[in-house]
């Protein structure tokens, strides 16, 4: 027989091979995969037709492999295997909350909401395989529209501002963001300062401040300056930096300056020096917008959406206004 240019097994055939190739009976064949034996002698014959091989000698007491059947029934079960594994990975990717998440986050975030994220992910979600990426923001919305990230957890501007400073998403082609909550900054001082501890502070303080920021790429940076233009601070008070804010804090403790924390930053913080103080604005008070970001229609959108709404719940014993 030649083998045929334009017709393929079907896996139909290639089962019905499979089962009679292990148990060389047709009925107990026809059995095990719930076909009339009719349909599994007529699937194998078509099979050896399509091939253009004899798979199967039968005899009126027996059914053997040929040599052909021999080396070809091990291909066949390579093709259903590899088929169910298809199914099964499909199955696995289209179920919620299962394989890989690959989330972003920027480091003024991290250290003090993680631990809540990774809470609800291990208490809610054990099935889904949370990979965390530490990054600036720039880098983490080039990650996000190039697919290196699927999830980002950043700062955003509040929906009152019309500022799109860089690398907020709001303007970013094809990013939607999915609001958490808001957070007020507070002012940290030495214990000495004439502002220490005091409620509040209008904004207008910031003018005359030696206030300390974080190095140029971080988005809480250019937060600062924001409000210090908006208490009507013209120069940019830079006289020492730091690149995270646990030094930061730390030059303040040892009297160099001032600077701005997020309200979800200070009990972390501020708990690691006696030297140091926290004071409140007066209402309204600087804020910023934390979010997740996703990339427009993604095929997950409806997963991080429900993400979304479950981390809000988490969020609110934390001393924020969830949205």
């Amino acid at each position: 027989m030649a083998p045929s240019k334009r017709r393929q097994p079907s896996l139909s055939q290639l089962r019905a091979f499979a089962a009679v190739a292990e148990h060389l009976h047709f009925r107990d064949a026809a059995a095990a995969i719930g076909m009339s034996q009719p349909a599994l002698s007529g699937a194998v014959s078509a099979l050896e037709e399509t091939l253009g091989v004899t798979l199967l000698e039968r005899t009126t007491r027996k059914v053997l492999l040929s040599a052909a059947g021999e080396r070809l029934v091990v291909r066949a079960k390579a093709v259903l295997g590899e088929v169910g594994a298809l199914m099964e990975e499909a199955e696995a990717v289209s179920a919620p909350f299962t394989g890989v998440l690959r989330l972003g986050v920027i480091p003024t975030v991290a250290p003090y909401l993680l631990p809540t994220v990774l809470k609800l992910v291990h208490d809610r979600y054990p099935a889904l395989d949370l990979q965390v990426h530490e990054e600036q923001t720039v880098s983490l919305l080039e990650g996000l529209t190039t697919g290196r990230l699927d999830l980002l957890l950043l700062a955003v501007p509040p929906p009152d501002s019309n500022r799109l400073g860089r690398g907020d998403p709001q303007g970013v082609p094809g990013v939607v963001e999915l609001p958490l909550f808001d957070e007020d900054f507070v002012l940290v001082t030495p214990p000495d300062h004439w502002l220490g501890g005091r409620e509040g502070i209008p904004r207008e303080a910031l003018r005359r401040l030696d206030l300390l920021l974080l190095d140029e790429g971080h988005c809480l940076r250019d937060q600062a300056l924001d409000i210090c233009r908006e208490a009507g601070r013209a120069d940019a008070p830079v006289t020492t930096t730091a690149a995270g804010l646990s030094t930061l804090v730390q030059l303040v403790a040892g009297g160099l300056g001032v600077t701005l924390l997020p309200r979800t930053a200070v009990r972390v913080e501020t708990t690691r020096s006696d030297q140091l103080l926290t004071g409140y604005f007066a209402e309204p008070a600087p804020t910023r917008r934390i979010a997740l970001a996703m990339r427009a229609g993604a095929a997950r959108g409806a997963e991080y959406e429900e993400l979304g709404a479950a981390l809000r719940k988490a969020l609110e014993p934390l001393p924020v206004r969830v949205v």
